[in-house]
């Protein structure tokens, strides 16, 4: 059994580290409560950009011509050319967050021979990295501080690869948070666009919409939409991936300060019983000393 100056020594390092814990806790905390008031208030314009794209292939059905919308069928299935858009964190101690994404991405390039990494988060590039994969892209800075420029950056390489038909499809895998509990590696085709993607999008009965003028035409008005869109939506999944991050640091954060508050419970038992054990053996020693002397004065 360790003496009582190591279980003090113990209990001091054990509490230092829960220092850490709680204050890593209240900055997810408060990163969280900060990315979700951000991606409420950007989600309006998206979401009304979305509409109207709906708006345009309800009016103009032929638009699935349109270069977004090239599904690109004359390329076999085991040649064509995917690009994998994939958020990571920049650092761990976030539960299960990094790991999930690395096997979902497995899964995928086991299916896909022809792929390409576009990656954002130091984690990412680490891994890969260790693993022997080519890394076509890597997006610094951008997972810690998610922000339209920065989606912008990723939305213009992403596009133009597209359009140079140096990638037939491209997929996005994020992190997308069910509920505060609850968070799933999700993945995305981003591109090409189907026109199935916005038949969900429906006028609520009773309201009327201004005529639809398309000026200079529907596939231009296209061609200027579609990149704010993706745009939209990568800089959609990279504040909810931040947030999923966030809320798994902040669960484990709080598991690793109930796990040191037990082990020092324990130690403070075992503690208690060491100093009780010594002044017990010292009291014993006092008595076993004094009847010593008492015997020496009676000879």
């Amino acid at each position: 059994m360790a003496n009582a100056r190591e279980i003090q020594s113990r209990m001091k390092s054990i509490k230092d580290t829960m220092k850490i814990t709680n204050a890593m806790y209240m900055i997810s905390s408060s990163k969280l409560k900060k990315a979700k008031k951000t991606l409420a208030d950007t989600e309006p314009y998206f979401y009304a950009m979305q509409g109207e794209i709906s708006r345009i292939l309800r009016h103009v059905p032929e638009m699935e011509h349109n270069r977004f919308f090239d599904q690109r069928t004359e390329v076999a299935a085991d040649k064509r050319k995917v690009g994998y858009i994939v958020v990571t964190a920049d650092k761990g101690l976030a539960g299960s967050y990094n790991h999930n994404i690395f096997k979902e991405v497995e899964d995928c390039m086991c299916n896909n021979p022809n792929t390409k990494l576009y990656v954002v988060g130091e984690m990412g590039r680490h891994y890969f990295q260790k693993k022997g994969l080519e890394i076509a892209h890597q997006f610094h800075y951008t997972a810690q501080n998610p922000t339209v420029g920065r989606a912008r950056s990723i939305a213009d390489v992403i596009l133009g690869a597209f359009l140079d038909k140096e990638l037939d499809e491209v997929v996005m895998i994020y992190t997308r948070m069910v509920n505060s509990m609850q968070v799933e590696a999700e993945r995305v085709k981003l591109l090409p666009l189907a026109t199935n993607d916005f038949s969900h999008s429906k006028i609520p009965a009773g309201v009327r919409q201004e005529e639809l003028v398309l000026s200079p035409s529907a596939d231009d008005v296209i061609n200027n939409i579609i990149p704010n869109y993706v745009q939209g939506f990568i800089y959609g999944a990279l504040v909810e991936s931040f947030s999923s991050e966030q809320n798994l640091r902040m669960m484990a954060m709080q598991a690793a300060t109930n796990s040191a508050q037990a082990m020092l419970h324990d130690l403070s038992i075992q503690y208690n019983r060491v100093r009780q054990a010594a002044i017990t053996q010292e009291i014993t020693e006092v008595v076993a000393g004094a009847k010593s002397q008492k015997k020496k004065k009676k000879r």
